[in-house]
């Protein structure tokens, strides 16, 4: 073969894929650019999806897990931002909203509400837990059929709750050599605002008469027909050496704000409650006196008249303010819940953890 022979051939293999690669080039263009030719739309993403995303972005700004109150206990409403405000916590979005039910982390139903036939509907999402809440004690709990195996988990006074409810004293990491004792007007004061008998109050009742035979005690509360107002509670408590926080049933674990009170304002409880050990769990033994500790009411009385006129015996109640510190618990009826509330939202905040609470009312009745 000569080489014009050999010369002419590549030429033509070149055009030849010159044309080839301008075809194809046509031929996309083309495609690209028809208006009778369109592209297929993205698949939209999950309704699901674009809620989350949009409270996410929009309402939460952030991604918190989702807390449901079904119902406000005792339709007692609180700003949502007050677990921010009073208790730092913020680890949740707290929402009443039932239109976000498939978004739900948990679902918070207040026992006394609950009724089957307005439970959350079903079947739940799989990843959501129901709380039970109840912070009454189990005489002043009615039980209701059908709800022993729904809830993930439980909220009470109760220790051994999943998510227990207190006002704790809180430690002082320097000693704090400061505090000062009250000015006391008055020796035993009483704040009672419930007189039910069904709600198991004739035991303090009880004891509460026969200590007045030996010791005057000032009583306020409408359960006694004086009145106290709020901004006067804790002034009034605060102006006693001695105050009455007998609780109006007896329980483990079942220690209320009637004691949180006169230690956060500088007055010595005597408590009527549970075994004095259950009470050492949350406070120090010399914080307080326990009924217990005396064989009868006048003995109890003689006592707290003694420590009247012994400033040195009485001061010694208050030592343990030096290592601890005990805040005032909120008082306004719309605020009664809102602790409880506000806990849930921080245990959903910290714990994803699968749980099942299975018959609650035998843990809780026994």
């Amino acid at each position: 073969m000569s080489s014009t022979s050999s010369s002419g051939s590549s030429l033509c293999r070149q055009a030849s894929i010159v044309a080839i690669a301008c075809f194809i080039f046509l031929s996309a263009l083309f495609f690209y650019t028809s208006p009778m030719i369109s592209r297929p739309p993205p698949l939209p993403a999950p309704k699901h999806y674009l809620e989350r995303t949009y409270m996410t972005n929009s309402s939460l700004k952030e991604d918190k897990p989702i807390l449901l109150l079904w119902v406000w206990p005792e339709n007692y409403r609180f700003d949502p931002s007050d677990c921010k405000t009073i208790y730092n916590i913020d680890g949740c979005h707290l929402t009443d909203d039932r239109s976000l039910y498939n978004n739900t982390d948990a679902v918070l139903l207040f026992h006394k509400a609950i009724r089957l036939n307005t439970l959350p509907p079903s079947p739940r999402p799989p990843f959501q837990k129901w709380i039970w809440m109840n912070v009454e004690s189990p005489t002043n709990t009615g039980k209701k059929p059908g709800l022993e195996n729904l809830f993930n988990l439980t909220l009470s006074y109760r220790e051994d709750s999943d998510i227990p409810v207190r006002l704790r004293l809180t430690t002082n990491k320097i000693p704090d050599e400061n505090f000062e004792i009250t000015k006391k007007e008055k020796l035993i004061c009483w704040v009672v605002s419930n007189n039910a008998r069904r709600t198991g109050v004739g035991t303090r009742n009880t004891y509460y008469k026969e200590l007045s035979k030996y010791v005057h005690i000032h009583v306020y509360g409408k359960a006694y027909g004086t009145f106290l107002d709020y901004k006067d509670y804790y002034p009034t408590i605060a102006s006693c050496k001695f105050y009455l926080s007998f609780e109006n049933s007896i329980h483990k674990d079942y220690i209320t704000e009637k004691l949180n009170g006169p230690l956060a304002v500088g007055t010595v409880p005597v408590v009527l409650g549970p075994p004095r050990k259950n009470y050492e769990k949350f406070v120090p033994g010399d914080s307080f006196i326990h009924v217990n500790d005396f064989p009868n009411a006048k003995s109890l009385a003689e006592y707290l008249i003694r420590l009247d006129l012994d400033d040195d015996a009485y001061r010694r109640y208050f030592n343990w303010r030096r290592h601890f510190s005990a805040r005032p618990h909120l008082i306004l009826k719309n605020q009664e819940f809102l602790l409880a509330i506000c806990t849930a939202c921080d245990y959903v905040g910290r714990h994803k953890e699968y749980k099942e609470a299975h018959d609650i009312y035998k843990w809780f009745f026994n």
